[in-house]
């Protein structure tokens, strides 16, 4: 009896410790006894992000990440945004977040194409992906992997978390009727539409949302591509330049990420890990619902309110630009990590266009017969 009795009690003691390592959570116990709490240590990040401060879409992407973010991990993680210029200029994000001034970003990744020359695979390149074929490379045709050998060079590893679907080409002072139109433009447009621009005779000028209408306020650039009617129309671009040009060539799905500094990332628990990716992948497909609809109602604004004037690229332009651009990625992947990026790319981009032809393409056309 007395043996059995000890087995008893020592069992007993192994499960109720058990309960308080798993379960503990400082509250009394039927015996009035109070088991131990674990420890659970908050985090405080920053993100930095490339987008001016209050911007929808785009800055409302980067506060939903954060406030996601924290409330799926029950505050452990608290995130504090800070739009760009509060802590960093814009285009330097990135190197604050590899170098550790900063935990985190949201950004576009073509604006670290000095890094990389595969960087604007990324987010958008000319006669490129949609919102729909990026996303189906980068989850399902190894573009993440890819993506995560090229950050983690730098220190970083990052996720798509956000999309603004097919974007327009821009806004010009005066009409483009011919290819000599771009001879001596100054146009504020980056990555690899920036070069197609140079090609065409043009001068490509890279800036942050928060530089450009004083830019075409004050003639430092002639015209200006930034993402579609919702976030154009609140940066005032109809003011100054009257004519909305389309289709956009260079971005037709633009892809936004969250960048994490690799360090901070190996820091976090397996669940918080998990959290971070499920929060970027929702708001990354949040944001092309949220696009797409806020587009369709600002372009009515646009148009009826304030006299914007839509344009398309005449037929010989879209040509010259395809050309250009269909050069200009193959001059973007010619070796090393850059080429298998690109060859990625390509495989797929080229593996759904056909799917794309007969489905959305001919369906659009289709719609649009009798109206």
């Amino acid at each position: 009896m007395t043996k059995i009795n000890r087995r008893k009690l020592l069992g007993a003691g192994a499960l109720g410790l058990g309960v308080a390592a798993c379960g503990g959570s400082g509250e009394p116990q039927s015996d009035g006894v109070a088991a131990p709490a674990i420890s659970r240590k908050r985090k405080r990040l920053t993100m930095v992000t490339t987008w001016p401060k209050g911007l929808p879409g785009l800055g409302m992407a980067a506060e939903r990440v954060a406030e996601q973010i924290t409330l799926q991990t029950d505050g452990l993680i608290e995130i504090r945004v800070r739009a760009a210029g509060e802590q960093v200029p814009a285009l330097e994000a990135f190197d604050a977040v590899a170098d550790g001034a900063a935990d985190m970003y949201h950004g576009a990744e073509y604006y670290w194409r000095s890094k990389s020359s595969a960087y604007p695979f990324f987010t958008a390149v000319p006669f490129g992906m949609t919102a729909q074929e990026i996303m189906g490379w980068i989850d399902f045709g190894g573009g993440q992997q890819l993506w995560d050998e090229l950050s983690k060079q730098f220190g970083v590893i990052a996720f798509q978390a956000a999309n603004t679907g097919h974007q327009m080409g821009g806004w010009f002072k005066r009409e483009i009727n011919a290819l000599s139109d771009f001879n001596g433009l100054k146009m504020r447009i980056p990555g690899q539409g920036g070069d197609v621009l140079r090609a065409l005779g043009g001068s490509a000028v890279t800036l942050s949302g928060g530089e450009i209408s004083q830019s075409l306020q004050t003639g430092v650039i002639d015209a200006t591509e930034w993402v579609g009617p919702w976030n154009d129309f609140y940066l005032g671009f109809y003011r100054d330049a009257p004519y909305y040009y389309g289709p956009g060539f260079h971005e037709p799905g633009a892809s936004l990420a969250v960048g994490m500094n690799l360090k901070t990332w190996e820091g976090l628990t397996a669940t918080e890990q998990a959290i971070v990716r499920s929060v970027c992948n929702s708001v990354n497909h949040l944001s092309l619902g949220e696009f797409t609809y806020e587009n369709a109602r600002h372009l009515d604004i646009l148009t009826k309110e304030h006299g914007t004037q839509l344009r398309q690229f005449p037929p010989d332009v879209v040509a010259a630009m395809e050309e250009a651009a269909r050069d200009i990625r193959i001059d973007s992947g010619k070796d090393g990590i850059e080429k298998r990026i690109y060859e990625s790319f390509e495989a797929s981009l080229k593996s759904m266009r056909g799917w794309a032809q007969i489905s959305e393409g001919a369906y659009y056309a289709a719609r649009e017969l009798n109206r």
